[in-house]
């Protein structure tokens, strides 16, 4: 192999094929029969039979409408896939301009396409005999990180001769990524008055999983309070909520959709919502929180609400990733 290329894996979670009913089942089914994203209780062979039974005949065609309301609003796809694209191109820009033919960048979806399989693959054809896998994930979670780790281990025990690998676990008290969160605020906030409230919103976990020994949690929480640092915020003027619940037991909380409907009855009317774990906008940022939730808040008697979007393209969002993995593959490059 090799012994000068270094491969960049960059994941994500993963859309459909298509915003169509087959296309969400194909979706689902390989999304909700990851172990570590729905995790036991229920038995595996429960699990399966309301999975394939129950879940996967009702909820595509509810899916399939939510995505075809935001298919196509950065590029030809679903705008997870369409914006990792951008950052991938970018990225491998960066290294270009900085390092000529010292890395090469693939993107691999856990779930969907590309999927991580092919990016690994792409990467072995090429003989990058080092390998560093980057999440984008700020905060680890076993449902997302850990299961990229699984699904890089499940290629790599398969090949020949196994490459040295590196796995970013978290980035969410890094310098530069709270300094580009701190930015797209400023950045946002230049087009009009600041807020009653300045909402940070994650994607939940179970509170089960928490109590299991998940760190995402104590993550966000970190990362929230690292923001509202650099903002230099009072803590009266932000608030951390989870949002994405799914099925009936109890998520870490407070509940976004919750909060959202409360606030204007306690006189906070003007708020406006940042996603600090979504590296790149997708359903979770635009269907749910820039529309199902800002009608929540209107419906309350909220009076003005606005969405800050996740950092995506933004030039100091690529300078952070490209750092994270310069800073981890800095002996390498001396090799």
């Amino acid at each position: 192999m090799g012994q000068d290329k270094i491969g960049v894996l960059v994941t994500n979670l993963g859309t459909p094929d298509a915003p169509t009913k087959s296309g969400l089942k194909i979706y689902l089914k390989e999304f909700l029969s990851d172990t570590r994203v729905v995790e036991p209780p229920p038995a595996r062979w429960i699990w399966k039979m309301i999975l394939n039974f129950i879940i996967l005949n009702f909820r595509p065609r509810l899916s399939a409408k939510s995505y075809q309301s935001v298919w196509g609003a950065f590029g030809s796809g679903s705008p997870l896939f369409d914006i990792s694209k951008q950052q991938e191109e970018s990225l491998q820009i960066q290294f270009d301009k900085i390092h000529p033919g010292k890395y090469q960048v693939e993107l691999g979806m856990r779930y969907g396409n590309p999927s991580i399989k092919s990016a690994l693959r792409i990467l072995e054809k090429a003989e990058c005999d080092k390998i560093i896998v980057l999440p984008l994930y700020p905060q680890y979670a076993s449902a997302t990180t850990g299961s990229t780790f699984d699904a890089v281990a499940d290629e790599i025990k398969t090949w020949r001769r196994v490459p040295e690998m590196r796995f970013v676990n978290h980035y969410f008290n890094d310098e530069r990524y709270i300094s580009a969160l701190a930015n797209s605020v400023k950045d946002f906030q230049k087009e009009g008055e600041k807020p009653d409230l300045l909402l940070m919103s994650y994607h939940g976990i179970p509170r089960r999983y928490f109590n299991n020994g998940d760190s995402y949690p104590c993550h966000c929480c970190q990362t929230t309070y690292l923001l509202a640092k650099k903002l230099e915020m009072e803590p009266d003027t932000y608030k951390m909520t989870y949002q994405s619940r799914f099925g009936r037991e109890e998520w870490m909380k407070d509940y976004t959709d919750e909060t959202l409907k409360g606030l204007p009855g306690k006189g906070v009317k003007n708020i406006q919502v940042i996603c600090p774990g979504f590296s790149a906008d997708c359903l979770e940022t635009i269907e749910e929180i820039e529309e199902e939730n800002k009608e929540y808040f209107m419906q309350a008697g909220g009076e003005k609400y606005q969405y800050i979007p996740a950092l995506n393209n933004r030039q100091d969002h690529i300078d952070c990733l490209y750092g994270i993995v310069e800073d981890k593959t800095q002996d390498w490059l001396k090799q």
